[in-house]
Formats: structure tokens, sequence, C-alpha cells
């Protein structure tokens, strides 16, 4: 991938994004523990404006200022909301040019607000899609050496798929919601669920339920061994916030 010097020296120099953003924060619960397992950050606008206004303000000249600066600023709200467990941060592989070198102001805004680097958790964003997926493997491995945590986010939409997987196990893997929804009454949803889950198990992938909305859909995946969840049934995101948390 071609890139060019003046946007890898940004990461250190602090190019600035032409907006500003502000983070939300859902947990994800270990149900086994009754703890939380990590905090997902969820980029807003500064008033509270969802996701989808912001990214439309994303384009191709501000996409790498952009994903530089939620790293930063949900590391930021962390170490002022005093996460209690991991922080799991979305980032965007095209946006990533050299994984050394685009780290650089993660690593410094981690140590000026110290959070610790174990606690970090880089998860792929279905927000675009993969240019390049050697380049994103290079990302992934680059960061799993470093010692961060790696998550696939929605697998089994989009790119994220067993080519990927073949290639490269992550620590984590979070199921995607089209394929949790009425999972406890969908016979064929069922299969591919209980597959992935004994697939992840055979390879030593955590597994999230991510978008659990009905506590039948919690049950029937409990019962399949899945501990880790995420969606409105246990909490919604809180904007600057730490939400209270509901345990079925």
């Amino acid at each position: 991938m071609t890139h060019s010097s003046g946007r890898c020296s940004a990461c250190l120099d602090g190019q600035a994004l032409d907006f500003s953003i502000s983070m939300a924060f859902q947990p994800i619960v270990d149900v086994a523990n009754h703890q939380v397992f990590a905090h997902e950050a969820l980029v807003r606008g500064v008033a509270g404006e969802g996701a989808g206004q912001v990214l439309a303000r994303v384009t191709d000249d501000n996409l790498y200022s952009f994903d530089q600066a939620c790293r930063i600023t949900a590391l930021e709200w962390a170490a002022r909301l005093a996460l209690p467990a991991r922080l799991s941060i979305n980032f965007m592989p095209n946006a990533v040019y050299t994984p050394e070198t685009c780290i650089r102001a993660t690593l410094a805004a981690a140590e000026r607000v110290g959070f610790p680097l174990d606690r970090i958790i880089f998860e792929v964003t279905e927000q675009e899609q993969v240019q390049d997926t050697a380049h994103l493997l290079d990302i992934l491995r680059s960061y799993r050496e470093m010692g961060f945590r790696t998550a696939i986010d929605d697998f089994g939409a989009g790119y994220a798929g067993l080519n990927l997987l073949a290639d490269f196990q992550p620590d984590i893997i979070k199921l995607d919601m089209h394929l949790i929804r009425d999972v406890d009454r969908d016979p064929v949803r069922q299969v591919l669920a209980r597959t992935m889950v004994d697939l992840c198990r055979q390879l030593n992938i955590e597994v999230i339920a991510e978008g659990i909305e009905t506590a039948a859909e919690y049950r029937y995946l409990s019962e399949q061994g899945v501990t880790l969840f995420q969606g409105y049934l246990f909490a919604k995101p809180a904007f600057q916030a730490l939400p209270e948390i509901s345990l079925p």
C-alpha cells in the first residue's frame, strides 16, 4: 500500500481532524464471572450526535486524522471515566499506512493518560471495505506483537469471513448481530451460531455475541457456551459515561 510520508508523520505530529468528536461507551459483559470484560468506545459528535452523522463527515482526505482522533479520544475518555476493565477501540484498516508508525500517537496518548497497553483491544470495524487484505493481516499481526488484543467485528458479514480466519486467528470474534437476531427461534441461525462457537472454541478464540436484545437470544447462546455478551439487553451505549448494566 502506498502512502505519503506527510501522512505517516501526522500520527506523531498530531494532525488535527477538521471537526470535533467524542465517545459513548457500551459494556461487553462476562456473565460467567458477573463482571465487565471490556467497554467498546463508540464515536459520537460532541453534542452526542450519532455515529452516522459523524461518519458522514469522514472523507478520503480526513480518514487518517479521523482514525487517529478516535483512538486518542477513546483513551482520554477511558482514563477520565476510570474504565474498570479493557477498552475496545475500533480502527479503520484503510487509515493505517505502516502499523509501527501509525501506532505512535496511540502509544503516546496511553502513556499520557496512564492507560495500560495490555488492556487495549483493537477491533476491526466494518465501516469501510478493506482495500488490501494482506495489509489488514499485517496490521493485526503487528498489533498482536505489540501486546494488544485483536478482535474481528461483525464476523460473518462483509470481508470478515473464513478466508481471513484461515490466515489470522484473532483473540476475539464478535458474531454479527444479523446472525444473532432471533437465533432462539430460527433453526438456520442456530446451526450457524453453534458452528461458529464450536469453531472458535477449537481455535482458542473468545466469542462475543453482540447485538443481544432479548432474554431468549441470550439464553440460547448461553446454552451454547457463550459467556461474553454485548447489546441493549445489558446496556445501551452511554454518552461520555459508563452505563449501568442489567443482567438477565
